[in-house]
């Protein structure tokens, strides 16, 4: 009896937690109140990709040599495994400082510009050969894709900067594909609805 009533009594904590937080999700209201929300809203795993992604903080010098800046010459701050905090950076808000941090603690030419580098390649090729060759035919033959995500001077002033490569590459999924072209022009407007629009163009015809 006492068992029937333990076991009845994790399954009601249980599916009553479970619906707290598919309530909380769905209302928008609290998801983010404490951390242990994370263990029970329903999009607790959208965020993953299929792609591996390392950053790169390069600096060149006036000579043409090209010196890493992150991770710096120091220990590094390793808060998951044995990557360093630097790849875990998605959206780029921390290369900056790193990079300004590096260039002014050690001593090196002239730098002409510094430049951050996304490396990316599929998460498969990070299994081991044993499970590749359990799942696969082909060798395992990792290819990294480089795109350069932003350029700045040595002082920090940011000269070009462009999306991530993997918002590049769904951008560039949607160009190529015919139906959904048809579509976003089928949604476009076709008439001008401001007076103020309307009589600049009938200007502009008459000219």
């Amino acid at each position: 009896m006492m068992k029937r009533w333990f076991s009845s009594a994790v399954i009601g904590v249980y599916l009553t937690a479970l619906s707290a937080g598919l309530v909380s999700q769905t209302m928008n209201f609290g998801s983010a109140s404490h951390p242990i929300m994370y263990f029970f809203v329903w999009d607790m795993f959208c965020g993953w990709s299929s792609h591996e992604i390392r950053y790169h903080v390069i600096g060149e010098g006036e000579s043409g040599t090209y010196y890493e800046l992150a991770p710096g010459p120091w220990k590094q701050f390793m808060p998951y495994g044995d990557i360093p905090r630097s790849h875990y950076d998605v959206l780029g808000n921390a290369h900056r400082k790193m990079a300004l941090v590096a260039l002014a603690k050690t001593e090196h030419e002239p730098i002409h510009r510094v430049v951050i580098l996304e490396e990316v390649w599929p998460k498969k090729y990070n299994m081991s050969d044993r499970s590749w060759a359990n799942r696969f035919d082909e060798p395992k033959d990792r290819i990294s894709y480089f795109w350069q995500r932003s350029e700045m001077t040595e002082d920090g002033r940011v000269i070009s900067v462009v999306p991530d490569y993997l918002s590049y590459l769904q951008t560039k999924t949607v160009a190529d594909n015919p139906r959904l072209i048809q579509d976003m022009n089928r949604g476009r407007d076709h008439y001008v609805i401001s007076p103020y629009q309307r009589f600049t163009s009938d200007e502009m015809s008459n000219d």
